[in-house]
């Protein structure tokens, strides 16, 4: 067995039930060592230390996953782990002169980095509203603080992020969010590290069956909530919102369909020169259907 399986997530709502099937040892009692790494970076630092053999399985954002392991991740997709869409917000500066999204198709928008999902869904959001994708201009922030000074000094005009996440800047009106962005499939997958699923499935399958469990309880406590709120430091009614339509999945079941049209999407974008079958996005842990 594995010493320790190395875990990566973003520090956002989605990912609590990990916290708390660490804080309740539920990893332990099963005889697995789990250590879990927040990732404000988002999914392309994940990316970044999957391909560096630095973590062992992570939650990424399913564009995010189906583009790099296209371009030659050395990972696969192990299952959903969210299977609702994430709501992105589009934001600018409360200074800024940007009201409505007709302000921005030739601006700057801040990215996490080149291969994130604030990058990618600054495409998909530009073909939503019909702008020319061929002319976006981005300024490289690393996280949500890079993103705040860059707004802030104009070095970028715009940023995408989830809308809760980024209420807190809107509430105390530091940003405005001029726009919202779902994502048109569920937004976060497992991924498990090549060599890591074939020699330990049946403890990656473990891990994510606990993670799952833990979801569940989560969705059912009363207490939920305020858990939520008072753990990202959100307004209670902010996450009473989100924790109403969040869905996170019970398996690792994973239509077929979602990667075609998350690929179809991403090659439209140029963003991947060439689609797959799903089954190559997919490690032997998915139940493709």
């Amino acid at each position: 067995m594995k010493d320790i399986f190395s875990v990566g997530g973003v520090p956002e709502h989605f990912n609590l039930p990990w916290h708390l099937a660490l804080q309740n040892g539920k990893f332990n009692e099963a005889g697995l060592k789990v250590q879990w790494t927040d990732y404000s970076g988002g999914t392309g630092a994940m990316a970044s230390d999957l391909r560096e053999n630095k973590l062992d399985i992570a939650l990424l954002l399913t564009e995010g996953a189906v583009a790099d392991i296209i371009k030659g991740g050395n990972y696969k997709i192990a299952g959903l782990f969210v299977e609702s869409p994430l709501i992105w917000g589009v934001h600018v500066h409360a200074d800024a002169p940007f009201h409505k999204m007709a302000d921005l198709p030739d601006k700057t928008f801040a990215i996490s980095r080149y291969g994130s999902g604030s990058h990618l869904m600054a495409f998909v959001n530009a073909r939503q509203e019909g702008w020319n994708p061929e002319k976006l201009q981005f300024e490289i922030v690393g996280n949500m603080d890079g993103a705040r000074e860059a707004l802030a000094s104009k070095k970028a005009d715009a940023f995408m992020w989830e809308k809760f996440m980024t209420k807190p800047l809107v509430d105390r009106g530091e940003w405005r969010r001029i726009g919202e962005c779902p994502t048109p499939w569920p937004c976060f997958v497992a991924v498990v590290r090549n060599d890591i699923s074939a020699k330990y499935p049946e403890a990656v399958q473990k891990i994510l069956e606990i993670a799952r469990e833990s979801c569940n309880q989560l969705k059912n406590n009363n207490d939920a909530v305020t858990l939520i709120a008072k753990h990202f430091q959100l307004a209670e009614e902010d996450v009473a919102i989100w924790f109403r339509d969040v869905k996170w999945a019970q398996n690792n079941t994973l239509k077929k369909e979602i990667l075609t049209e998350v690929m179809d999407s991403l090659h439209k974008l140029q963003i991947i020169d060439k689609t797959v079958s799903p089954e190559a996005l997919c490690n032997s842990l998915c139940r493709l259907t």
